[in-house]
């Protein structure tokens, strides 16, 4: 099968960084789905692993979470799924990725897509959406269910993938008023058009952005990116017993700092459940397939802003590159071998 892959962590723009290969297709087992991969999405965490993981000497590394696909075959113990299923899913780090013709994924991971959604358009929301969903009502303990409160939820990066799930699922799953922010006028009203009641720019003083907008404090904030920038900021504008989430990987925090106002810290990594295994690793297959209905029901939009095809070395590296200029908004899908 094709796929595209690397054996030394380079720069985007190397020739080598990332290379069109041949292997040999993949076998289901145990409750994995063999699934024939129709479209991916680019996340950061692709160019972060590209970087950072190396493989063994003579190995290749394939890329890739988010797919969109059609179930070939079945290991002996799922229970889930059949052969010819349109399936979504946002995959497993410690495993081969997306980025080939045919893909092994646990059943407990995966959710039917959406109806309503082309394969393109699905496969820009696996990720963000689960990695929205567990901050919201796992992390920070909020409850869906469209109740009334004066709380407020700061999204710091509600341009980007996370953030434009996040965006929404608060606006019309809860009832708190939806701070998110961007810099650019084209970010600014992607966000508006996201359901945000307000947005603020993050290239300025956190402090001085709410309080032009007349909320001096927040009770929940979700910082998405440069969260070493923006702590200092996070500190002075949550409020006492305020909750706290990221998903980024700050260099340093003093986290003494949350103390005085008795903040709770909330880590989110989406792929904690499959690395671990964990007793409630299928949470994700009903995330899944909650999302769906969700968009099925024209509550919840594809975050899908640049299309790609065909799926090979030459456009992946276009995405990656475009991922690590922090220009990009909403999600960059590719399509088809």
């Amino acid at each position: 099968m094709k796929a595209i892959a690397y054996q030394i962590s380079l720069p985007i723009e190397h020739p080598n960084s990332l290379q069109d290969i041949e292997i040999d297709d993949p076998l289901a087992t145990g409750r994995d789905l063999l699934v024939e991969v129709r479209a991916v999405s680019v996340n950061p965490v692709d160019t972060k692993v590209r970087m950072r993981d190396t493989p063994p000497s003579g190995h290749w590394r394939i890329l890739g979470w988010d797919a969109v696909g059609i179930v070939r075959a079945v290991g002996p113990e799922v229970t889930l799924f059949a052969p010819g299923d349109r399936v979504w899913y946002a995959g497993d780090i410690t495993r081969q990725g997306t980025n080939a013709e045919l893909h092994l994924v646990d059943e407990r991971l995966v959710g039917r897509m959406p109806e309503t959604l082309d394969s393109a358009e699905a496969a820009a929301l696996p990720l963000t959406s689960i990695t929205a969903w567990e901050m919201l009502f796992d992390r920070l303990g909020l409850t869906p269910g469209k109740k009334m409160t004066d709380q407020c939820l700061l999204i710091i990066g509600a341009g980007g993938g996370v953030g434009s799930i996040m965006t929404q699922l608060a606006r019309r799953l809860t009832g708190l008023t939806v701070i998110g922010t961007a810099s650019r006028p084209e970010t600014q009203e992607w966000v508006r058009k996201l359901g945000a009641h307000h947005v603020i720019n993050h290239t300025r003083p956190l402090s001085e952005e709410l309080r032009r907008i007349g909320i001096p404090l927040v009770s929940h904030i979700v910082s998405l990116t440069q969260t070493d920038l923006h702590y200092p900021e996070i500190v002075e504008v949550i409020a006492p017993q305020g909750k706290f989430g990221l998903i980024d990987d700050p260099t340093s925090i003093d986290i003494t700092k949350l103390k005085g106002k008795s903040v709770s810290l909330h880590w989110e990594l989406m792929f904690t459940r499959s690395k671990f295994r964990t007793a409630d690793m299928i949470a994700q297959h009903r995330i899944l397939t909650e999302m769906a209905a969700l968009v099925d029901d024209g509550l919840i939009r594809s975050t899908l802003v640049d299309a790609m095809a065909p799926i090979n070395a030459h456009n992946l590296k276009r995405a990656h590159a475009l991922i690590e200029s922090g220009k990009s908004r909403g999600k960059i899908v590719l399509s088809g071998f």
